[in-house]
């Protein structure tokens, strides 16, 4: 923090431009790869705009809720990001309660936007890196979003927990938080390799994520959160050989897999009961081993998705494993429950 006169002087010149909507603005004074580019950010960034929860976490976890200009989509994981973060929820300027227009994230005048690739950054909104760039905005993209091919929509390009320690090492930088970022990754690190000493199973119990449903399952492939977060547990994620990140998968699907519990994102429109009665009224899905055993958990949307509370997410999987004597027992305790009922 020693340079900071000069930090804050580039990132005033930074949004001054922005704000005239000049492309300039977008070049900063930091280089930073991202989804295979090197980009560049005003660091530290002064006014950041940042949709969903995940996201959101993320910042407050580096402690530069004080950087935020706006963030939206936050509603839904404000009870949960309050039990981890306190009353620094509260203190952000909500301005969207899903994911937010092009013109509502212009009229906030953010020196950076941070969202993904179905995480508020689309097309069909004009709401992308490259537009909010043309505009003198710098564009930070989830790591876990980033498109495996330019052109198509699957993403994913590598390891969920790798993809979290990038996010919070550039995000680090960005807000000028280097040394907060470090002691997150540590203290992850840590975390993780307690779970991996952890007793194994002989075979790993094998999970399927249920997102949401209609004809289709919504649920996540190898290259999302949720596969890092199930075999840090002990478990096998039932769609490990899917190269992508969150997707539709049919329900024949999860008739094949016949898991040994099912797990829910707490994520609206539908309910953790609505997705149990769409369970049940398909045909055969009473049998499935889950069903018959009643083996459901059902966790918050910000613990499924990429960010910070991974960790938390599998240490309260990897105790619920134990209750459930899929796993076997270990010293293993989980820092918080965040169990949705």
């Amino acid at each position: 923090m020693k340079h900071l006169p000069r930090l804050l002087g580039a990132t005033a010149l930074a949004v001054a431009l922005a704000a005239c909507g000049t492309p300039e603005a977008a070049t900063g004074n930091l280089t930073i790869g991202n989804c295979g580019e090197d980009l560049r950010f005003p660091s530290p960034a002064q006014r950041l705009f940042v949709n969903d929860g995940n996201l959101i976490s993320m910042v407050l976890a580096l402690g530069a809720q004080d950087q935020v200009a706006a963030v939206s989509s936050v509603q839904r994981d404000a009870d949960t990001l309050r039990r981890h973060y306190g009353e620094a929820v509260d203190g952000l300027n909500s301005v969207a309660p899903e994911y937010p227009s092009r013109e509502t994230v212009l009229a906030q005048r953010p020196d950076v936007m941070v969202a993904g690739w179905n995480y508020g950054y689309s097309e069909s909104t004009n709401l992308t890196p490259d537009s909010l760039r043309a505009d003198g905005i710098a564009a930070y993209t989830l790591t876990e979003s980033c498109r495996q091919r330019d052109g198509e929509k699957t993403r994913g390009v590598t390891d969920p927990w790798t993809a979290l320690n990038a996010d919070l090492t550039n995000l680090g930088a960005i807000t000028g938080r280097a040394d907060r970022a470090t002691e997150l990754t540590t203290d992850i690190d840590r975390r993780l390799a307690a779970l991996r000493a952890a007793p194994q199973p002989d075979r790993r119990p094998t999970i399927f994520l249920f997102d949401s449903a209609s004809d289709t399952i919504y649920s996540s492939g190898k290259f999302g959160a949720p596969q890092a977060i199930l075999e840090s547990a002990g478990a096998r994620n039932a769609l490990e050989d899917v190269a992508d990140t969150w997707t539709a998968v049919s329900w024949e699907r999860l008739a094949a897999a016949d898991p040994d519990a099912i797990m829910f994102v707490d994520y609206p429109p539908q309910t953790f009961q609505q997705k149990l009665d769409l369970l049940r009224a398909k045909p055969g899905m009473d049998r499935l081993r889950a069903v018959t055993e009643g083996r459901f958990l059902n966790l918050p949307y910000a613990l499924w998705t990429s960010g910070p509370l991974n960790i938390d997410a599998a240490e309260q999987i990897r105790a619920q494993l134990e209750r459930w004597n899929l796993v076997p027992s270990s010293t293993v305790r989980p820092t918080s429950d965040d169990t949705v009922r």
